[in-house]
């Protein structure tokens, strides 16, 4: 596999995780019933999401009752794709 396709699949993996974060922060402002499909795709996000989130969250303590971790964690998805990205285009 070439340096370029390895870079399109880790972007479009990034990009994925990126959306991701995004959807479980809009879904955490609303209220969901249990049982229902929302809860349920909640859930599955919150089990793909937190663990990464909760990295930040031990340094990060809420501000205000708002919760800035998310943001740092994008942050550093995007810093860390291009520092790969950089690595790669090094090599090849």
């Amino acid at each position: 596999m070439d340096a370029y396709r390895l870079i399109n699949l880790i972007s479009a993996l990034v990009n994925f995780y990126e959306w991701l974060v995004v959807i479980w922060c809009f879904m955490s402002w609303f209220p969901l019933r249990e049982g229902s499909l929302m809860y349920d795709v909640a859930v599955v996000i919150d089990r793909i999401v937190s663990p990464y989130m909760n990295l930040f969250r031990r340094f990060i303590p809420p501000l205000g009752g708002m919760d800035f971790s998310p943001i740092v964690g994008l942050f550093v998805l995007s810093f860390g794709e291009r520092l790969i990205f950089r690595l790669l285009l090094g090599i090849a």
